[in-house]
């Protein structure tokens, strides 16, 4: 499985790491972006930094890593305005605005493309909260196989911690408290699933399912639940409930009893339980 669940700080995450960090005011967001570059520049990536403010000022935030300059004169670091990088409503074409740049990366020489974007203009006024939510998946599944790391970042005071939460779920690693789960990409199943799914999470759950829209093989929808530390019967409905809408059984593997437990007092159907470890 992929490196999943909660973290305090953004170092030491390696080349694969799509962290979302959900913060209070903007210098924290600064400190914790210059140290997730520094990882990348270490790594000898290519590194970016995204925020919605004018290229001068984001220079100056860049400029706040050791090497900047070298590194911005060599071409290993690169700045934008949020606006000139997401230039797309369509996931999937934003999917390939990213792919594309990574091949550069790669072609100039560098081990991989590592960005570091404040992502909260993105969510203003809440419209494009299905378009993005979606996006985070599709490039997960990206991610997933090649040398290319996030961090995404919004900002909880100007759009609340529930609108954040909607983002933050579909990133294999956030910080803690910015969703109650996390829903990602992995080769082991359809999708991975890590925290806790419990009443408070339905709605959350239910949204990220239909966003990121996994689809099942030869008639089942394969779920690694193995980092998930907590599965009511609800969640357990709630998949059910998906994959039978696809034409599909739930498979849930888990290394918990309780939802076989579960399963075998309430009789779920649609759903099956497969221990491991």
């Amino acid at each position: 499985m992929r490196v999943c669940g909660e973290v305090e700080n953004t170092e030491l995450l390696g080349p694969y790491a799509n962290v979302c960090w959900a913060f209070d005011r903007p210098p924290e967001f600064e400190r914790r972006a210059l140290r997730f570059l520094a990882d990348g520049l270490a790594q000898g990536q290519q590194v970016w930094y995204i925020a919605d403010a004018p290229e001068r000022d984001l220079l100056r935030v860049l400029r706040g890593l050791a090497g900047a300059d070298e590194a911005l004169t060599s071409g290993a670091a690169k700045v934008a305005p949020l606006g000139r990088r997401y230039t797309s409503p369509d996931p999937e074409s934003q999917v390939r605005t990213y792919a594309d740049a990574l091949d550069e990366a790669l072609a100039d020489g560098f081990s991989g493309l590592r960005v570091a974007a404040d992502g909260t203009g993105l969510l203003e006024g809440r419209g494009g909260v299905d378009h993005l939510a979606r996006y985070e998946h599709l490039v997960d599944r990206h991610m997933a196989h090649r040398p290319f790391s996030a961090l995404c970042a919004y900002n909880r005071r100007r759009l609340g911690r529930e609108l954040v939460a909607e983002v933050a779920c579909m990133h294999p690693i956030t910080n803690v408290g910015a969703a109650p789960f996390r829903l990602f990409a992995t080769d082991e199943a359809a999708i991975g699933l890590s925290g806790e799914l419990d009443l408070a999470a339905q709605r959350l759950l239910s949204l990220a399912l239909e966003r990121a829209d996994p689809q099942p093989r030869s008639g089942e929808l394969a779920i690694d639940a193995t980092a998930v530390t907590f599965m009511d019967h609800r969640s357990l409905l709630l998949l059910s409930r998906f994959a039978e809408r696809r034409g599909a059984t739930a498979v849930v593997r888990t290394k918990s009893a309780v939802p076989a437990r579960v399963m075998e007092v309430l009789r779920l159907p649609g759903v099956r339980v497969e221990p491991v470890g």
